[in-house]
């Protein structure tokens, strides 16, 4: 059996859309004929791809970060998959503490932040993380 041919199939069949929209027969779907709601596995599957994706946008255009303590780029990757690439690197004085390693500063840094105030348990505990690095 060739799977790519009865992928290619399927969305031929199925079609696509983006957004939750109810079938022929009424039930609520995804993507390419996925009933929802979806599992935890398949849910896991989805944030693997996004997070690969995400992490890939972040270390081509900050090839620096690579070069962090791994539980720093932990934090960073993190908070890239809530910001997006272009919400973290507006994170301007974070990113100057972080690449003088201070990762304390780089914590106090973060914690100053609409993002801290919008999502206060997340932040603290990413920016607790930072700040015991090294």
């Amino acid at each position: 059996m060739n799977l790519d041919n009865v992928l290619n199939q399927l969305v031929q069949d199925e079609g696509f859309n983006g957004m939750p929209y109810n079938d022929h027969l009424g039930k609520l779907t995804i993507g390419i004929g996925t009933l929802l709601p979806i599992t935890v596995e398949e849910a896991k599957i989805l944030l693997h791809y996004r997070l690969k994706s995400k992490i890939n946008e972040l270390y081509s255009r900050e090839v620096w970060i690579g070069s962090l303590p791994d539980k720093a780029q932990e934090v960073l990757v993190n908070m890239c998959y809530q910001l997006g690439v272009n919400g973290l690197l507006k994170f301007k004085k974070m990113i100057v503490a972080l690449k003088a390693g201070n990762f304390e500063e780089a914590a106090k840094e973060g914690l100053d932040s609409r993002w801290a105030k919008q999502t206060p348990n997340r932040a603290n505990r990413l920016m607790e993380q930072m700040a015991n690095i090294g």
